[in-house]
């Protein structure tokens, strides 16, 4: 899952929001439009989206109410559209905050900050073998860090939050890669392979990442 989904048309606005963002430690994903911003939401999810209102076809009000139809994500909008009735408009749909343009990026960042906090403070995932840190995105074998991708630290993060359960291949798929993915099914097996390289004393005999046959897998501590 993206950590935060930008939504800006503005390219040299949205690269600027970005890379203070990426220097900050989060992932992020940018979208220029509304319609691509609620297919990439559906499929891949998000912790947190800044949502300018000024968008091509489906503005940021239409974005944020369709969002709000299924999901409780933190919406920030960012707007120059100043008004009250403006302001009104897009607390009544459901963002959480509405920032005028041109903002401050340091009060901006701290907003960021502020709600991760809150609605993500429980954000290190530890077994006494591995550690992850959500908000950072970094996992780590004792004390040595552990390099994975995008979909091995999600994959990872699932199954550990989930330990002892053992969790279907079809639901692992469609948690990580979404339902609409073009990612072939044996996707999944690859990344469970390169997980047990990494983290596994020996990959072959797996202790931590079980494979339970015919269903799916298991996290064990």
């Amino acid at each position: 899952m993206t950590d935060i989904l930008v939504v800006e048309d503005n390219m040299e606005m949205a690269g600027l929001l970005c890379d203070f963002l990426k220097a900050d430690g989060y992932h992020v994903f940018h979208c220029t439009d509304g319609e691509s911003a609620l297919r990439y939401f559906e499929q891949e999810g998000a912790k947190l989206m800044i949502l300018d209102v000024m968008l091509p076809g489906l503005d940021g009000f239409g974005v944020c109410q369709k969002v709000r139809e299924t999901s409780h994500t933190p919406i920030i909008i960012v707007s120059a559209k100043t008004e009250k009735d403006d302001k009104l408009n897009g607390l009544i749909l459901g963002a959480d905050d509405y920032i005028e343009k041109p903002y401050d990026i340091d009060i901006l960042l701290a907003k960021i900050q502020g709600i991760f906090r809150r609605r993500y403070h429980s954000e290190i995932i530890t077994d006494g073998f591995l550690k992850i840190d959500k908000n950072k995105r970094l996992a780590y074998r004792g004390d040595s860090p552990i390099e994975l991708n995008q979909k091995e630290f999600d994959l990872l993060c699932l199954l550990m939050e989930n330990s002892g359960k053992t969790l279907s291949k079809e639901y692992l798929f469609q948690q990580i890669w979404g339902r609409d993915s073009f990612s072939e099914p044996q996707t999944l097996t690859v990344h469970i392979k390169w997980l047990r390289q990494k983290i596994e004393h020996d990959p072959k005999k797996p202790e931590h990442i079980l494979t339970v046959w015919g269903v799916g897998y298991r996290y064990e501590r």
